[in-house]
């Protein structure tokens, strides 16, 4: 499982203008079952991703089609983590 942390690099007014395909990223995703949660960081300087993948190639490569990536609209930071405490909802992901 793993974190993806967004920071805004560019004005909010670049960000404002990629969201469209940002989101349509994002659905790409969540339709995959890569992306469990995910929303704005506030203060709006970023976002936070939480994914599940097979291993943090995965992942970058998942991050080099998003639209913030491409048009070098953020920095990522990736954080891996194991869940061993969950809500029922939640317990597929917990090993």
């Amino acid at each position: 499982m793993y974190i993806i942390l967004l920071k805004y690099i560019k004005s909010l007014e670049a960000v404002d203008a990629a969201i469209p395909a940002h989101i349509e990223y994002l659905d790409k995703y969540y339709n995959q079952g890569n992306f469990i949660l995910s929303g704005r960081r506030n203060p709006r300087n970023g976002g936070v991703i939480l994914c599940n993948a097979e291993d943090q190639r995965v992942v970058e490569a998942i991050i080099a089609e998003d639209p913030f990536h491409i048009g070098n609209i953020a920095e990522y930071e990736i954080i891996e983590f194991q869940p061993t405490k969950g809500t029922p909802e939640l317990a597929a992901l917990i090993s």
